[in-house]
């Protein structure tokens, strides 16, 4: 998170969400968040999230948009954290800080544990229930009609903010960006292959309860191909292999895409050929982890594995390298 925006958040804004919101200040416990300021709370014997978004990073009709998708795809059968409406029945609050401000929604919490590292590098019921999930809410996305629509691929906030994040010195990975970007947008779309996605799948944004798998945190929300859901999940659970582990990174691929098409085809058809696009997002994703990290960490005190991470992410984006290639 920018750091601006850290410093303007305070105790007054949380106070003001917890009247709008009919929640006692003591029962709100903060959780973190990467982009935005997240707590949890307790009421009527029912847990909470309450999330804080600055309106520097999304405005409110991308936050309306974000909310409709969630309740459209709730009502239609996807396990997810719904949305809850505050004291008002507004789904969308807003606290006015100086001239800007912060926007507040509410979600049910999760029910169930998070499956992390390394427990989810060989779950492969995990990875059928993640294909199922994915390929529904794919399937949903073709017929769905928003009243607000959500940002497109290119307008995610890394894509647009590589020249701000990334040291210009860096003039190879910023030229790959630019290129890739360009070739994607000449990509084929159509009402089968493009279309709102989750955009941030990963272990982070789920939680399993005897098996049934509860998504959330859709601020990533975007229209793009649908295959690009399927990279970044990939992507996750190959990235910590080094280059020094390219053998266990293959097969983590395998394992993956195996179980997870398994489960996607329940609910969605894909095709060859869209598969085979899949390298491209891998590229795409490495270009906004790498710009994440450039925003969010200090560069001059990095761990070792963080440092090898880098090295060798630059080396792929500046080469035009997918971090799996051959499985496709």
């Amino acid at each position: 998170m920018e750091q601006k925006i850290k410093s303007l958040f305070n105790d007054q804004i949380v106070s003001a969400a917890c009247t709008k919101y009919g929640i006692p200040i003591d029962e709100l416990t903060f959780i973190g968040g990467f982009q935005n300021f997240v707590y949890e709370y307790q009421l009527s014997n029912h847990q909470y999230i309450l999330r804080f978004t600055h309106s520097s990073l999304r405005s409110k009709d991308l936050l309306a948009a974000e909310l409709e998708w969630i309740l459209y795809i709730a009502d239609h059968g996807v396990s997810v954290s719904r949305p809850v409406g505050s004291l008002q029945g507004n789904l969308v609050e807003q606290i006015e800080i100086g001239d800007s401000c912060f926007r507040v929604s509410s979600f049910e919490k999760a029910q169930g544990k998070r499956i992390g590292y390394p427990d989810c590098l060989k779950d492969v019921e995990l990875y059928e229930q993640c294909g199922m999930i994915t390929g529904q809410m794919h399937r949903l996305a073709k017929s769905y009609k928003p009243h607000t629509k959500r940002h497109a691929w290119h307008q995610n906030y890394y894509l647009q903010n590589v020249t701000r994040f990334i040291p210009s010195s860096q003039s190879g990975v910023l030229e790959s960006c630019k290129a890739l970007m360009d070739r994607l947008k000449h990509l084929d779309a159509d009402i089968n292959t493009y279309g709102l996605i989750h955009g941030d799948i990963n272990v982070g944004n789920f939680l399993v309860d005897n098996g049934k798998l509860t998504l959330f945190d859709f601020d990533e929300a975007q229209y793009s191909w649908f295959v690009e859901d399927i990279a970044i999940q990939l992507y996750y659970l190959v990235y910590v292999y080094g280059d020094d582990s390219m053998e266990d990174r293959q097969l983590q691929c395998q394992r993956f895409m195996e179980h997870f098409l398994k489960g996607y085809v329940k609910e969605n058809s894909i095709s060859e050929n869209e598969l085979k696009l899949i390298p491209l997002f891998l590229r795409l994703r490495e270009i906004i982890v790498y710009t994440g990290m450039y925003r969010s960490f200090d560069m001059s005190n990095l761990d070792d594995w963080t440092k090898d991470y880098l090295t060798q992410s630059k080396a792929r984006i500046e080469n035009g390298i997918s971090i799996i290639e051959s499985y496709f």
